[in-house]
């Protein structure tokens, strides 16, 4: 128990203590293992002396008799003004078990939450991973757009002449562009869904067949479909 409460002591900071036992033996084999700390020896017979000195005292001992007693600390050498009986908490096995409890509900409270935040980031993984898929239909539609754009505004720019100065080909170029982003952001909208309902799932694969229909996009959809029909079985079960 002894080296327990030292190695906790350690791991919170504490770089120097006072160990009192009946032999030196356990304490030297235990200031070979922790070299980093400044761990000093006494006697028991010294016992009241380091505890007076001490800012805390852990008690432990296999006998069936307490060793520390609260007559031992009243008999204490004089110390700080501050310190006395009415200052000093005592605490004991009991009190760690409630110390532990509290800190397992807490452990608990956090795990639950850490859940609900997992849960929830899963669920937005999934819709953002489920979305990738429409990427192809998306990039088609959008080269196709591209397409027609790029046609239309070489036969207006050869119909103004080949003295059309850069500042009006930009603009024309840009009002192109523009027309074109306009018109296909409702289209984009509806290839995207969260995977939250079955309705937005269904409207997305029908969103899908239209424009592959009307645009002939020729775009592999079937996992897609897939994925979407398996989702809105699963929503309606």
């Amino acid at each position: 128990m002894g080296k327990l409460v030292i190695k906790h002591l350690v791991a919170k900071g504490c770089t120097k203590m006072v160990v009192v036992n009946r032999s030196e033996d356990r304490v030297a084999a235990i200031r070979e293992e922790m070299k980093d700390v400044e761990i000093i020896y006494k006697p028991l017979t010294e016992m009241l002396n380091c505890a007076a000195e001490a800012d805390v005292v852990f008690t432990s001992t296999a006998s069936e008799t307490p060793l520390f007693l609260k007559e031992h600390v009243l008999d204490l050498p004089p110390v700080d003004p501050s310190v006395g009986l009415e200052t000093a908490r005592v605490y004991n096995v009991d009190d760690l078990k409630e110390v532990v409890a509290a800190n397992k509900e807490d452990r608990y409270r956090k795990a639950m939450e850490a859940q609900a935040i997992i849960a929830e980031e899963s669920k937005q993984f999934e819709a953002w991973r489920d979305s990738l898929a429409t990427v192809p239909t998306i990039k088609k539609l959008r080269a196709y757009a591209e397409r027609i754009r790029a046609a239309e505004l070489d036969k207006c720019l050869s119909k103004m002449g080949d003295d059309i100065p850069k500042k009006t080909r930009k603009a024309v170029d840009d009002l192109s562009r523009g027309i074109v982003n306009k018109l296909l952001h409702g289209p984009m909208q509806h290839l995207r869904c969260d995977g939250s309902d079955s309705r937005t799932l269904s409207e997305t694969l029908e969103n899908m067949h239209a424009l592959n229909r009307m645009f002939n996009l020729e775009t592999e959809i079937s996992e897609l479909e897939q994925k979407i029909r398996a989702k809105v079985e699963q929503t309606q079960k």
